[in-house]
């Protein structure tokens, strides 16, 4: 697997990947209905941020991943990053590997750290990877998402710091 820096011919197949996570409504708090425009918009990441696609030997995306500055001005030195992995490629290490790719680039990059803002406390396999990679829950937002089928749950915010 490559990890490389995402190029205008890769939208045919990280649309997809969005539109099947978004469509789940079980781990992004992003709009169901959101059009293929609308969804291009907020993944790609303007500078100095940079979105990613994990790719296979035969050139497949696997997996995406976007990151920047978490806010502008006096919080620019925090990082924040976001991933989606397709379905067939889940439970191979696609994500493990888009989440250190961030962090080495957030370290590389000057931050001071790295911040998640909103991950469904239902996402186990998520935050394992991210506790694994040195995240720690720095707090929860409880009933602040939507379950499709577990009702509103808690969003953790979760921070590593370099």
């Amino acid at each position: 697997m490559e990890i490389r820096e995402f190029t205008d011919a890769d939208w045919p197949q990280v649309w997809p990947i969005l539109r099947a996570v978004i469509q789940a409504r079980d781990t992004y708090t992003y709009d169901q209905d959101m059009t293929s425009e609308q969804a291009r918009v907020i993944w790609l990441e303007p500078p100095p941020g940079q979105t990613v696609v994990a790719v296979d030997e035969g050139g497949v995306v696997l997996g995406t991943a976007k990151m920047g500055p978490n806010r502008p001005g006096p919080g620019s030195h925090v990082s924040t990053a976001s991933f989606m992995v397709g379905p067939q490629a889940r439970g191979k290490g696609v994500g493990s590997a888009l989440c250190r790719y961030a962090l080495d680039w957030a370290r590389s990059s000057g931050y001071a750290g790295m911040q998640f803002n909103a991950v469904t406390e239902t996402n186990r396999s998520a935050i394992e990877i991210y506790k694994r990679l040195g995240f720690a829950i720095v707090g929860t937002v409880p009933g602040a998402f939507e379950h499709p089928d577990l009702g509103r749950v808690g969003l953790h915010i979760m921070y590593c710091a370099f």
